[in-house]
């Protein structure tokens, strides 16, 4: 995959201009599908790691120079592949904003902080108490599983799929939070840390109540005490400073929150139908449920930028014929897609899609099976 995506990149600069596109972004896709796989990896890896080498850094009261070498760089790569994965989700969609470089770093640093607090209160509970902390993880993972699976999510293609998707991310959300469903995330997100918050310092507490006195000293363990909580407090003040400042949708809280680009509908340029049908954008934008269902939403306030154009009424003046094109026909009733930015069935489209603009001069149209007769889309009303 790596591989592959370097000599995408290669062709997006290399070929001519009006291929280039084509090539960018198939690099883009396989970029998100590689970042995704890395942080899978890196939470089954390198999470697991950082806990065992803390708890035995406590457990010997020492240091040793190779030893916390390890330890920071799992740290850093957890904190780094879940703020990579971010910036390139949004990358690599034409709808979303993209995340600047100073998002990215703060991102870094509030996961940065959370992760460590959460996993040196993991080594200090594992320390004294090997065995209620394997019951503590299995416990705290089937409830993140169950809440994630009560979201509904819609990633894989069956249910069982979804099911060991859902086992898996639960195990991302053991270390830190992890945004698996479209829309208003903030009131999930505190709940989240409100339960990591009184996990953290339940098991800082019971630690420091019956920690071994002879290997550590009281004044080692308030030390380890305050960086649990510090850190955690720095990573929730990055996290402020995150969705304040640097949201690529703008201020998360305020007067001026939601991130809406036009704040009024645009005047309809003079002499052009409103009904008009041009050609379909380029891009391959989202569109999320509270649009395609008419429902209010998080940017309600906002005008739609990509829509189904509803079928305009017979008018009795006469239209150029439209020119026809390839038309994509999809053996499946259309789905709503609630919750993932990388649905396996929108990549291959994407990709299918790509490769007939690149090969047509006309836009493809998509065709779902309905019930009742074929509903044919003439603008992109799916998620790619």
């Amino acid at each position: 995959r790596y591989l592959r995506t370097l000599y995408l990149g290669l062709q997006s600069r290399w070929q001519a201009e009006h291929r280039r596109r084509h090539f960018y972004w198939r690099m883009m896709f396989e970029s998100a599908d590689i970042s995704m796989l890395r942080l899978l990896e890196t939470f089954l890896k390198s999470a697991p790691q950082l806990v065992l080498q803390l708890s035995i850094m406590v457990q010997q009261n020492s240091i040793e120079p190779l030893q916390g070498l390890s330890a920071l760089a799992s740290l850093v790569s957890l904190a780094w592949m879940i703020a990579s994965y971010q910036k390139v989700l949004r990358d690599s969609r034409e709808d979303k904003m993209p995340m600047s470089y100073k998002g990215a770093v703060v991102q870094i640093l509030w996961h940065l902080f959370t992760i460590a607090a959460r996993a040196i209160a993991f080594a200090l509970f594992a320390s004294v108490f090997q065995l209620y902390f394997g019951i503590f993880i299995v416990t705290h993972w089937c409830i993140m599983t169950f809440w994630i699976i009560q979201g509904e999510t819609d990633f894989c293609m069956s249910k069982w799929e979804e099911i060991i998707y859902n086992m898996v991310v639960g195990i991302i959300y053991i270390f830190c939070w992890f945004n698996v469903k479209e829309g208003r995330s903030r009131y999930r997100m505190c709940i989240y840390y409100i339960i990591t918050l009184s996990e953290n310092a339940a098991l800082t507490v019971l630690w420091f109540l019956y920690y071994d006195r002879k290997t550590t000293s009281d004044f080692d363990a308030l030390i380890l005490v305050c960086v649990v909580s510090s850190s955690f407090a720095l990573g929730i003040f990055f996290m402020f400073i995150y969705y304040c400042l640097l949201h690529p949708n703008g201020p998360m809280f305020g007067p001026h929150a939601g991130g809406c680009i036009f704040r009024q509908r645009p005047a309809p340029v003079p002499g052009s139908p409103t009904d008009a049908v041009t050609s379909p954008p380029r891009s391959l934008p989202r569109t999320t449920g509270g649009e395609r269902d008419g429902a209010p939403g998080e940017r309600d306030s906002c005008v739609p930028v990509f829509q189904v154009r509803p079928c305009p009424p017979p008018a009795p003046t006469a239209r150029a014929p439209r020119t026809e094109g390839p038309v994509i026909r999809i053996d499946l009733p259309r789905k709503k897609y609630p919750a993932w930015d990388a649905h396996f069935i929108d990549r291959r489209l994407r990709k299918t899609i790509l490769a007939l603009e690149y090969a047509s001069p006309t836009t493809p149209r998509l065709q779902y099976r309905t019930p009742g007769a074929p509903q044919e889309v003439l603008e992109y009303e799916t998620t790619v």
